[in-house]
């Protein structure tokens, strides 16, 4: 193995042989550069890496750099090698790094399907399919950066709860590259990416609708108005405080009668369990029941099957109509719930045990203010001001006798002066009280006035002219 200092001419001197050969650098040590048998030129530096291995990486080929470029590139990597740093292996990583969608097809096998419901499964796939492979799916993992994840966000503008229910997948998408050695740690893009504000917001069934509501449901039930099993899944619903699929997914088997308390075995946020109060063990006890159905409320068509959402959500939907009351989704029940129990004055820990809620900021979410608190808080800081200044109770409305016909009122002495006319000079007009320059289109305000009842502000200059000229 020959050496040489490596220069443009000794590099253009050496010829291809039958076997490939080797010059070496005698100014850096490593530095050498392959000739093949093809006559192709190639550039490389060997070393040893701090793990004990020999390395001898590609730095470029003659003819694409020069020898110098060559030269300094070498002496970079060395230099990274005493640092502790394997630059062949960085690159070798780089170049085998999976690309987003390799990443998106090991979270959905390794992660997604052994911890999350099916629907977020297919939820998931779904983000993946439509918008995240399209957009990012050909980028490598670890050269995806916040720019990337923004142009994602921003692509998906005009479907904000779309957009960051995707911003949620990919953000843990990219925690699990870190875990799976894929990105440093705490390196995920997805940090300070805001969120886009949801419009959508569940309205609060009032009192008064809950009330014309509950007459509906009695008198449907007493003239059987609709059928038996929809009207048992909307009180119940109201009683729990649930979700919807987990009254359609109720089993009698889960009900423990002794104990007054209902259990069940899996849920969006697994298993919980809720008592039942007076009214809840009176609806299990006279609702209709089939046999052949291990379902508190079956399907309308197959015993065997619960009902279906869309069977309850257009039960619910009609009931509303018949019931002239507006329209609210059968969430809407959840939250009147919600609402009722933080109203109740029991703990924020017992209302999120009823209403199986993980956090108190998603119990928090649920609860809505109600106008009649909220009217009577304000009052009582009324009363409690008025009092504290000395007002006592706060004065009654004046009232004001209103004419039968409209007074007849004269003619303004300068009515006939033009809007707005730049040669026109502004007239001293008395109102009984101050005399001012004010006139519709030339307006001067209140400081710039004076008058008999126009009283200098102390402290400034014309009230110290004023005591000087009064001395």
């Amino acid at each position: 193995m020959p050496k040489i200092k490596l220069t443009k001419t000794t590099v253009d001197a050496a010829t291809p042989k039958e076997r490939e050969y080797e010059l070496r650098d005698t100014t850096i040590p490593g530095f050498l550069v392959k000739v093949t048998p093809a006559g192709r030129k190639i550039f490389m530096v060997a070393y040893v890496a701090h793990n004990g291995q020999r390395r001898k990486p590609a730095i470029g080929r003659f003819g694409e750099i020069t020898v110098e470029q060559a030269r300094r590139i070498a002496q970079d990597w060395l230099a990274q090698v005493r640092q502790g740093v394997d630059p062949s292996a960085e690159r070798t990583a780089t170049r085998r790094a999976p690309t987003v969608k390799e990443l998106f097809d090991h979270f959905i096998t390794d992660y997604s399907e052994s911890r999350n419901k099916p629907s977020t499964v297919k939820s998931n796939r779904g983000y993946g399919k439509r918008y995240i492979i399209p957009i990012l799916g050909h980028l490598k993992v670890p050269d995806v950066t916040r720019a990337d994840i923004s142009h994602l966000m921003k692509k998906m503008a005009k479907s904000p709860t779309n957009a960051n229910r995707v911003l949620a997948a990919v953000r843990k998408m990219f925690n699990m590259a870190e875990v799976w050695g894929m990105r440093p740690d705490g390196s995920n893009p997805c940090r300070h990416i805001p969120k886009y504000p949801e419009r959508g917001k569940t309205r609060l069934i009032t009192d008064a609708e809950l009330r014309r509501l509950y007459e509906y449901l009695d008198r449907a039930d007493a003239e059987g108005l609709e059928h038996p099993f929809i009207l048992l899944a909307i009180r119940l619903q109201f009683e729990f405080a649930a979700r919807m699929s987990e009254i359609l997914q109720l089993e009698w088997a889960w009900i423990d009668f002794d104990n007054r308390r209902v259990v069940w075995p899996d849920s969006k946020t697994g298993g919980m369990s809720k008592p039942m109060s007076a009214e809840a063990l009176r609806l299990f006890q006279t609702a209709p029941r089939l046999e052949e159905s291990p379902f508190v409320c079956p399907s309308v068509f197959d015993p065997n099957l619960p009902m279906s959402k869309h069977t309850y959500y257009q039960g619910w939907r009609r009931i509303l109509q018949r019931a002239g009351l507006p329209h609210i989704g059968t969430h809407g029940i959840r939250h009147r719930s919600a609402t009722d129990i933080a109203n109740s004055g029991i703990p924020v820990k017992v209302g999120m045990a009823l209403t199986a809620h993980k956090t108190v900021t998603m119990f928090m979410k649920y609860v809505h203010t109600e106008d009649d608190p909220v009217r009577a808080a304000a009052e009582a800081v009324t009363q409690r001001r008025l009092s504290l200044v000395g007002g006592g109770q706060p004065p009654a409305p004046t009232t004001i006798a209103v004419p039968s016909e409209p007074p007849t009122v004269a003619p303004a002495v300068h009515a006939a002066v033009p809007l707005f006319d730049p040669d026109a000079k502004p007239l001293g007009f008395e109102d009984g009280a101050y005399t001012s320059r004010t006139r519709v289109g030339n307006y001067r305000p209140f400081r710039h006035r004076s008058g008999e009842n126009r009283v200098v502000p102390p402290g400034t200059k014309r009230a110290q002219t004023k005591e000087v000229n009064d001395e």
